[in-house]
């Protein structure tokens, strides 16, 4: 092959590093980028908290002596005074009666402590490492019982078998053969089975539904209305009542329209999986990026200025970097500034861009925020690119856990995008909205006629939406709505 020079025109696109900081803190979200934030003031010298420097440099200063003890003479032997620490003073055997514990001591309450705010009390529970559990709460009770030897291992294996919706997952003769013991009998460990269903909370160790339901109404007063009859129905008609067949119940008990309302309203009070009343989850708090008020009549978007710290850099050192100077420390010096103001442009080209998207979805979703959901208007990621002048990309980093504060509530940025169906006018109505309308036509519908899919899309065909049954049924099943059979309601 002859070897020959060529000269050739193209183009490339490379991703420079400040480009690939703007992109990484562009789809963080608010608790994401405030660590990012936290490990950039840890890691750069040049970077400090506006806010933190300006909190430092109001507290007054300590003395250069060191800090100020306070000190309590006493005389000693032959008068002669002697300087001590109250930590060194011993408590006295009795206090007087208008004296606290907190005059001779400090308190004992940690930073970070929960107290009550009436009694000041110190709220041992709050701190420890993990939520209570299902399985926690259920041995602390089999811990105060009278149970001993085989019995309390029975409880033991049992409750270990209980799943976190409160439900026993394996029956007594799996139990029997699993523990071994040739002395144990079956009905002993059904009598175990029985004194743990008896436990907090009501329900809890059942094998199905209609076990749990049956334990929760016995649990019920004797005088509660109607309990007879809702147990009947449980014990008798459990498979009719799943059905909602409420004719077969009344025809076989002889009950009356009205006595089985108020059984199947006392049925329904009951808790389906009791053990998510005990099982505590941790709360995820979410930071709303921006809010939304109403001003003069006109919707202003605001960045939340308490979420992200002011930086800057530090005129100090910025002062130590030396031009010509090529040593190991100035080099380390000059990167950590330039760095430092990547780092700050970068975050300034963020803010600046989650807040021209809200602006303009505000702009787009104003009939929402006036209207509600009803209102929204079908909208993509490609209305906000165009408008705005930004690649689809962008958008999406942008709202992506990023999130609006309004008066109607707290809305990630994806929620006000949706896709559309359209209507007969020639318009176009959004997969929101629709499901909005479905949600009214639902609770509005009479409890003993409950609306059909059908009959939902033929409400909807007078109104312009031309939505199918499917279209009906799949947005009501995202919403988590039964079907008509099973919504069925005795007047």
């Amino acid at each position: 092959m002859k070897q020959s020079i060529q000269l050739r025109l193209g183009q490339q696109l490379t991703m420079t590093p400040q480009l690939q900081q703007a992109i990484r803190l562009l789809q963080l979200s608010m608790l994401d980028l405030q660590r990012e934030v936290q490990d950039a003031l840890d890691s750069n010298l040049m970077l400090e908290n506006v806010e933190e420097v300006e909190r430092s440099a109001g507290e007054e200063a300590p003395d250069a002596t060191g800090p100020t003890e306070v000190r309590e003479r006493t005389s000693v032997d032959a008068g002669v005074d002697q300087e001590v620490s109250p930590e060194s003073t011993p408590m006295p055997e009795e206090l007087p009666v208008d004296s606290e514990w907190t005059d001779v001591y400090d308190s004992y309450l940690p930073s970070g402590g929960h107290a009550s705010e009436d009694s000041g009390d110190f709220d041992l529970f709050a701190q420890q490492s993990r939520p209570l559990s299902l399985h926690d709460h259920l041995h602390w009770q089999l811990s105060l019982s009278r149970l001993e030897g085989t019995d309390a291992a029975v409880a033991t294996a049992l409750i270990d078998a209980i799943d976190k919706d409160g439900y026993l997952r394996t029956s007594p003769e799996e139990t029997l053969e699993t523990l071994g013991d040739e002395d144990l009998t079956l009905d002993e460990v059904e009598m175990v089975m029985h004194w743990i269903q008896s436990l907090d909370p009501p329900g809890v160790g059942a094998r199905d539904l209609r076990e749990c339901l049956l334990i929760q109404l016995r649990q019920l007063p004797a005088n509660t209305p109607r309990r007879d009859l809702a147990i009947a129905v449980c014990e008798r008609y459990f498979e009719a009542l799943s059905k909602n067949d409420l004719d077969q119940i009344g025809r076989h008990l002889g009950a009356s329209t009205e006595d089985l309302r108020q059984a199947g309203a006392l049925i329904r009070a009951q808790h389906p999986r009791p053990g998510s009343l005990i099982t505590e989850i941790e709360p995820e708090y979410v930071i709303p990026d921006v809010f939304v008020r109403k001003r003069e009549g006109s919707w202003v978007v605001e960045l939340n200025p308490e979420t992200m710290p002011k930086l800057r850099v530090n005129p100090d050192y910025a002062k130590l970097i030396r031009r010509a100077d090529q040593s190991e420390d100035n080099t380390c010096l000059k990167n950590h500034l330039q760095e430092a103001r990547w780092f700050i442009k970068s975050l300034a080209s963020r803010n600046d861009t989650v807040l021209r998207v809200a602006s303009k979805i505000v702009e787009l979703q104003r009939d929402f925020l006036e209207h509600g959901e009803e209102a929204m208007k079908p909208m993509v990621l490609r209305d906000v690119a165009e408008a705005l002048g930004l690649h689809e990309s962008t958008v999406s980093r942008v709202t992506t856990q990023k999130y609006m504060y309004t008066y109607r509530g707290t809305y990630e940025f994806k929620y006000f995008f949706s896709s559309h169906v359209n209507t007969a006018s020639g318009g176009e109505c959004s997969s929101t909205a629709i499901r909005a309308f479905i949600r009214k036509l639902i609770a509005a519908e009479k409890p003993d006629k409950p609306l059909s899919d059908n009959k939902i899309a033929e409400v909807l065909s007078d109104q312009g939406i031309q939505v199918a049954r499917r279209t009906v049924a799949k947005y009501r099943e995202a919403m988590g709505i039964a079907p008509s059979n099973e919504r069925k309601r005795l007047v």
